[in-house]
């Protein structure tokens, strides 16, 4: 790796996993603490990780590999028939990119969101320092895109931009509005943006075969995923 700064490792203990409840789960996580965090940040996404809050991380679980990397290549993605039609259903929607901060107008579409589709959860009623926390930290290359109906705020997708790809953090919008799949639409978005400004790739975290909450990833083709050591096409 020539000069590149040495990653340090630490390894979580096992805490309940978010995707299975019966089973446990644990993460590898870079060094919070490490200077160079911002400079390995693309360099640790290239191997699997992504970023919550200040953390970079990849599962780690003992005897299950179920949480599959996956990213879209973004020079040769096409949109299937579905998601033509969800880019013509929000081709009224502005779109703004924003710097990654809390303000009243995003928190307040933030809890919307939290309190509707996660209602019992243990995320609705976030609190200013969960947003704070969860979305973004000092050192992390993240912008807020932003999607506006007539000048109000109707989505934000959470984006990681780094010199090679884009990373699909999170995205929230206004749930009275599910039926212009704002949650695709962004992702399609964040794909035509990553394409015009020449990156290779935008990343969407993990896949799990099987998961009903992650089925959706498998609809943005062609995708790639991480074997453990090599990026593949997936079948």
């Amino acid at each position: 790796m020539g000069n590149q700064p040495a990653i340090r490792l630490f390894q979580t203990v096992e805490h309940a996993c978010g995707y299975w409840p019966d089973r446990l789960s644990r993460d590898l996580i870079i060094d919070p603490t490490d200077p160079y965090l911002s400079t390995l940040f693309a360099r640790a996404l290239a191997m699997g990780f992504r970023r919550s809050g200040g953390h970079v991380y990849r599962p780690y679980c003992s005897g299950c590999r179920a949480c599959i990397s996956v990213r879209v290549p973004a020079a040769t993605f096409e949109p299937n028939r579905n998601q033509k039609r969800c880019l013509a259903r929000n081709a009224d929607l502005e779109v703004r990119h924003a710097p990654a901060r809390r303000t009243a107008e995003n928190f307040a579409l933030y809890r919307r969101y939290l309190d509707t589709r996660h209602a019992g959860g243990g995320m609705d009623d976030p609190a200013p320092e969960n947003f704070d926390a969860f979305l973004s930290c000092h050192w992390s290359p993240t912008e807020f895109m932003e999607f506006r109906l007539a000048g109000e705020l109707v989505a934000v997708a959470v984006t990681d931009v780094v010199p090679d790809a884009l990373s699909a953090v999170y995205t929230f919008y206004a749930p009275e509005l599910a039926a212009r799949s704002l949650g695709t639409y962004a992702i399609l978005r964040q794909l035509q943006r990553a394409r015009e400004e020449g990156r290779s790739h935008l990343y969407l975290g993990f896949w799990l075969e099987g998961h009903p909450k992650m089925a959706y990833k498998r609809a943005y083709r062609p995708m790639e995923f991480l074997d453990g050591a090599h990026w593949r096409p997936m079948p």
